[in-house]
């Protein structure tokens, strides 16, 4: 239909209540018509590579209206290789067990009840995201994959890259028997449609937004339905004295500077008193090296004069750039509360050989992943095995961390008797 400020709600409640109805045909569809859908999605992506490469175009030449950074205009760009690699990713998914049905424990009561927990759906998932064009088919495979019917709200940057992922997403639902309108994509770019969607409790079971701190606010503000959700990443590499010190500079490094504009990207820096005057000069000296500006305490700044005074402000910040704090700390129990205070409860790592200071940092570091002697930049759904993520949460009900096929289910008990009446 065409799409109005008039019909808006109209539109909106439309594509909600498909989505609704598409649930219970997947429901009853196997895992092999989802993996069938799945291998013929990563052959049309690569058959109709000239169909996508040509939408992909109409968003590059409107990136400059949109104020876009040659950055952020290289992550939307698609070609070749970056199809191949999400037909990879697609047939990675595809080959990851079947989480629908399957038994996650059972029992047998005294009474000969036999009670299990099995793995279902949770629904229709409303996504919204601004990211680069490969989220689309991340997340549409994903949720498919669990079960799910999704609705997907991508960015008015990357509309005409998503409309085609979207044409070859339904095309192939089709054609492999599955309801088309398991996977829907909004055609406006109008932010009111997210606010009634965000009001849709009775067609919509959760919403995950992926994008920037604002954009998560205002979902989690709006939304009436569970969220998942993580605000910032402000993650720590936390340098105990008993670190092997090569070992910490490259896990600084890579955690800081090999893709310093993502969530699980390090923004902060903590050092034992103990060894900071003989091994923090080199380690500043390899962030300078990198690139990368310091933001110190006060004894940082007595080590290196050319070091930025931190604020309080800075401990807290994600910067998502080449920036990082730095702080001194005195032992392992500052190191945790200093994490715990100012962290976002999304990725601190310890660099250590003492085992029970990585014990301790394990256990008391209230955060999604903690991570001991490897860099931060590991906490995400393809390199902890997941296939991919739809996102990562820091939210402690539900699903926590990055979320994949098994975070995008919930359970039901099944209960099987023999007669049995209380």
């Amino acid at each position: 239909m065409s799409i109005s400020s008039d019909n808006l709600e109209q539109y909106t409640n439309l594509v909600a209540s498909q989505a609704a109805g598409a649930t219970q045909a997947l429901v009853a569809a196997s895992g092999q018509q989802k993996i069938d859908w799945l291998h013929a999605t990563a052959d049309a992506l690569l058959a109709r590579q000239e169909e996508i490469l040509s939408a992909n175009e109409k968003d590059i030449a409107k990136a400059p209206e949109y104020g876009l950074t040659e950055a952020m205009i290289d992550r939307l760009r698609l070609n070749d290789t970056r199809l191949q690699s999400i037909a990879a990713a697609v047939r990675e998914i595809a080959l990851l067990p079947e989480p629908v049905g399957e038994v996650i424990d059972s029992s047998v009561r005294p009474n000969g009840l036999l009670v299990s927990r099995v793995r279902v759906p949770l629904g229709v998932v409303f996504f919204i995201y601004e990211s680069r064009p490969n989220v689309t088919i991340d997340a549409a495979a994903l949720c498919v994959k669990s079960g799910n019917a999704v609705i997907l709200r991508g960015g008015k940057e990357a509309l005409h890259s998503n409309l085609a992922f979207h044409k070859i997403l339904a095309d192939c639902l089709t054609q492999t028997g599955l309801p088309e309108h398991a996977v829907q994509m909004v055609e406006t770019t109008d932010r009111a449609a997210v606010g009634m969607f965000l009001k849709m409790n009775d067609k919509i079971n959760v919403t995950i937004p992926r994008g920037g701190k604002s954009l998560i606010e205002r979902v989690a503000n709006e939304a009436t339905m569970p969220v998942i959700k993580h605000f910032d990443g402000n993650c720590h590499v936390y340098i105990h004295r008993d670190a092997d010190l090569n070992m910490a500079r490259e896990i600084l490094i890579n955690s800081k500077c090999q893709r310093p504009g993502v969530c699980n990207a390090a923004e902060s820096m903590l050092i034992d008193a103990a060894i900071a005057s003989e091994q923090l000069p080199g380690l500043l000296q390899a962030l300078k090296e990198n690139g990368v500006e310091v933001r110190g305490c006060e004894q940082t700044c007595q080590i290196d004069s050319s070091v930025t005074a931190a604020t309080k402000a800075d401990y807290g910040e994600e910067y998502l750039g080449l920036k990082i704090s730095a702080k001194v700390v005195a032992d392992v129990d500052e190191a945790i509360k200093h994490i715990n205070r100012y962290g976002s409860q999304h990725t601190d790592a310890i660099v250590t050989n003492d085992l029970n200071a990585a014990l301790r940092f394990t256990r008391e570091v209230d955060s999604s992943a903690v991570v001991v002697n490897a860099s931060t930049r590991f906490n995400d759904g393809g390199e902890f095995g997941l296939g991919a993520e739809i996102g990562i949460s820091t939210d402690k009900l539900h699903a926590r961390g990055p979320c994949g096929l098994k975070e995008l289910t919930s359970y039901k008990y099944v209960v099987q008797g023999t007669g049995q009446v209380r």
